[in-house]
């Protein structure tokens, strides 16, 4: 099985730009055998039995419905709106998505090398100015929560790249 492995967010991807602006991020990578494209591994993330837990949740609490013909079109580019997110970048390798509220990203990256394939899955949590004293944070909601965001991040890696190899 798929080993998955906290790693540095790499400098030249789409995600990057979030390691220079007080927003927490992270990053996820693990290797399968084969290549493996980013479609393949959109879809995988989305479809996977621990993604269409988080699925059923935003369809009744923020009215935002998604299934895996939607995952799929999001997987191919031909859909730009997925469940809570918006595409907010793509490369051939890389997917970006941003949150409906713009306060976190998803992110997916792919690399090859010789017969192996590298996914990536990282988030960024933009911080809030708060009005009163012009500071910014995060937010003490995220900070309560990031040990739970961390290990869901690993999980959801952990599946979807589990669902490849099964596949």
């Amino acid at each position: 099985m798929p080993s998955v492995k906290k790693c540095v967010v790499p400098q030249n991807s789409l995600l990057a730009a979030y390691t220079r602006d007080g927003s927490y991020t992270d990053c996820y990578r693990t290797e399968l055998t084969g290549h493996i494209l980013l479609p393949a591994f959109v879809k995988a993330f989305y479809t996977n039995w621990l993604f269409k837990l988080e699925a059923f949740i935003l369809k009744y609490t923020v009215k935002r419905p998604s299934n895996d013909m939607e995952a799929q079109e999001l997987a191919e580019g031909t859909r730009t709106k997925f469940a809570a997110w918006d595409m907010e970048g793509r490369t051939e390798n890389e997917l970006l998505m941003c949150d409906m509220m713009r306060r976190t990203r998803s992110w997916f990256m792919v690399t090859h090398e010789n017969e192996r394939t590298q996914l990536y899955f990282g988030s960024a949590v933009v911080p809030v100015r708060n009005q009163k004293t012009g500071k910014s944070s995060l937010g003490f909601l995220f900070l309560i929560l990031l040990g739970f965001h961390q290990l869901y991040s690993y999980l959801l890696l952990y599946f979807a790249s589990r669902s490849i190899v099964n596949s």
